[in-house]
């Protein structure tokens, strides 16, 4: 039987945190799973889509009616982070709570890598299979394409799909200078076949993560959909191209949308719906040198491949019925790195024996009076272990580096890129509150919260490092390697 008030919801935390109670307890619509009917988890990732490319995020041009169903029936998380603006360190902090330097994943892991995820880390996968989940991964890995490293290894029952990003293969025009082999398909640890057109891919997933559901039905699941589109280059099926206003890209997120639609049916159909958490949200923000191949950000600052907002805020939609109110606006503060503890808290799973970043932002899924970001701040770090930003409520602080920018010029057309130029940046603070564009660099009004950030600061560079300042991280664990 599910428990309806809040104070119940709290003795639930209670048990699994050891969090005592406090006398500010109030009343809440929100009800808690029964240790009998563990719940579903649906966790949709998309590869380089920007903010606005919701229709429930903004989108002046591209529809995705089945996406914008699930944000007025559920949350939507209005400033949700990815824990880094590029592929393979963004999935490493998805799947394991952790921030991805703190794993030794940096950037993208390219084809033939001699690293990967560590086995010895945790992954959600991992985490909820000694519950019974049966687990599967339909789409892009990236974490290392060694069979080391392959999602089997990585408490996955299933894997289908791509084990890094879908350019990286040699007929690709930016790939002349590379060795690549051609783009593999594989199951679980074998290769069916090389690709060369990617049109079906979605359709594909959809279609394996339907069978999934159909035959787990009957037990939890736990299944991840790490779409490799949008990421360039765009591929959309027949039933798609052309029926966008927003082009091919937009043509592709109108399949994505789709794809998520059928999940929904197929749960439906079996009478799941109202057991599954369903979470879509994107990997960092749109590559925006590919131009009309590319998402947008807007109102956002800058895209992919930067700590600045455009590059990590991204959007992210969570829905549970009769768990997380029907048309709920998050404006806390949440990241990547706080789904893994959270569906820990949700499932009574036993969180990773090492030490994680994230924590359990339950509270904000479910709209819990006066519920606040558990985070004291959340790190932007990029490149190779470089501290860019620390931000805490709504105040961000940049530390001087370079980011790559187009300066206002168009990006690329037919797929081509232009080349980003080189700004340097300087110390800034903007108040996110008031700021969301980061046009007004307020550092000399604040000392008082500049000297807090930087003290924030200093915690991460003596935990995490900071390749800026010199320094070496003291909680920092071995990425995976392979034996040479």
């Amino acid at each position: 039987m599910f428990v309806h008030t809040f104070r119940s919801l709290l003795l639930y935390l209670m048990m699994i945190s050891g969090m005592s109670m406090t006398p500010a307890c109030q009343h809440s619509q929100v009800s808690t799973p029964s240790e009998s009917a563990p719940p579903n988890i649906v966790l949709i990732f998309t590869d380089d889509q920007g903010y606005q490319d919701l229709g429930c995020f903004g989108s002046p041009d591209i529809q995705t009616p089945n996406i914008d169903k699930l944000a007025s029936e559920g949350v939507r998380f209005t400033q949700f982070y990815s824990a880094q603006g590029v592929c393979s360190a963004s999935r490493a902090a998805l799947l394991s709570g952790c921030y991805p330097n703190r794993i030794g994943i940096h950037g993208a892991l390219f084809p033939n890598a001699k690293i990967g995820l560590n086995p010895a880390e945790t992954t959600i996968a991992e985490m909820l299979k000694p519950l019974g989940y049966a687990t599967a991964i339909y789409g892009k890995w990236h974490l290392g394409d060694h069979p080391k490293f392959n999602p089997t290894r990585h408490g996955f029952d299933e894997y289908f799909g791509i084990p890094f990003s879908n350019d990286m293969w040699p007929l690709h025009p930016q790939n002349e200078m590379f060795n690549f082999d051609p783009l593999p398909l594989m199951e679980n640890d074998s290769v069916l076949r090389f690709l060369e057109d990617q049109s079906l891919a979605t359709s594909w997933f959809t279609e394996r993560a339907i069978q999934f559901i159909d035959k787990n039905k009957e037990q939890p699941f736990f299944l991840y959909m790490p779409h490799p589109m949008p990421h360039v280059p765009l591929y959309v099926s027949d039933k798609f191209a052309g029926k966008s206003e927003r082009g091919l890209y937009g043509d592709v997120i109108s399949e994505i949308d789709w794809s998520t639609g059928q999940i929904i049916k197929t749960l439906e159909k079996h009478g799941l719906r109202e057991n599954t958490l369903i979470i879509f949200t994107s990997d960092n923000g749109p590559w925006l040198n590919y131009g009309e191949h590319s998402g947008s950000a807007l109102p956002l600052r800058e895209g992919k491949g930067t700590a600045l907002e455009g590059g990590v805020r991204v959007p992210c939609v969570m829905n549970w019925p009769g768990k997380i109110p029907a048309g709920l606006i998050q404006k806390e503060p949440a990241m990547t790195i706080d789904i893994l503890p959270t569906i820990a808290s949700i499932t009574q799973a036993a969180l990773p024996e090492v030490r994680i970043d994230g924590m359990d932002i339950l509270p904000l899924m479910t709209g819990m009076p006066d519920a606040k970001s558990p985070q004291e701040a959340y790190y932007f770090y990029y490149k190779t272990n470089e501290l860019h930003a620390v931000m805490s409520e709504n105040w961000k602080l940049y530390f001087p580096h370079e980011y790559r920018s187009l300066n206002g010029r168009e990006g690329g057309k037919g797929g081509l890129p232009v080349p980003y130029d080189q700004n340097k940046m300087g110390q800034e603070l903007y108040d996110l509150s008031a700021d969301i564009k980061e046009s007004n660099n307020v550092i000399e009004q604040h000392p008082d919260i500049l000297e807090r950030l930087m003290v924030l600061a200093e915690k991460a560079r003596n935990d995490l490092g900071d390749k800026l300042t010199g320094r070496t991280g003291q909680g920092v664990r071995e990425v995976g390697k392979i034996d040479l």
